[in-house]
């Protein structure tokens, strides 16, 4: 099942990318087509392992919409933290209480956790640093404001993490 899937999201993004269709003239470019399939075919046998390990999650609509919504979220807490660097670095005493914290996620996939460990990372003033099996994350913290793993976790991970399980989990 897991080859199949593979094999129908690569052919479905090869086709996007090269529309082997005209509508124009009705025609349609079957080199195009062939290679699509043989490629899918070849992704399909290749990369399976590396696949999702449940790969019907692609095939539902609400995911998609998620993701859609995560994005200007994403934007929007990029911005709040790049303001929040900015005024860090302009302020005179430039105040800041750099530091790793131990924060805690509830997330389950790997895909999950390396979506999390990423956002953190995309917004300024925190670094993923490492990610644990058992659901820890070690993050760089430009401005520590809570060292308890509770209060870590609401400021740095809780915005994020809602999304991501319904996208994902």
């Amino acid at each position: 099942m897991r080859r199949i899937a593979l094999f129908l999201v690569s052919l479905a993004i090869w086709y996007l990318l090269s529309w082997p269709y005209n509508f124009r003239e009705h025609t349609m470019d079957w080199q195009i087509f062939v290679a699509g399939i043989v490629f899918a075919v070849l992704v399909s046998i290749i990369f399976v392992e590396v696949f999702t390990r449940s790969p019907l999650k692609f095939f539902n609509p609400v995911r998609y919409i998620w993701a859609i919504i995560y994005i200007p979220v994403l934007f929007y807490y990029m911005l709040a933290a790049n303001l929040d660097v900015v005024y860090r670095v302009v302020h005179p005493k430039m105040p800041i209480k750099p530091g790793i914290v131990k924060v805690k996620t509830r997330l389950k996939s790997d895909s999950a956790r390396a979506a999390l460990a990423n956002s953190i990372t995309l917004t300024p003033g925190t670094l993923s640093v490492d990610i644990t099996d058992d659901g820890y994350l070690y993050v760089h913290w430009i401005n520590v404001k809570a060292t308890d793993v509770g209060d870590a976790t609401r400021h740095i991970v809780a915005k994020f993490e809602g999304i991501l399980e319904r996208i994902f989990d």
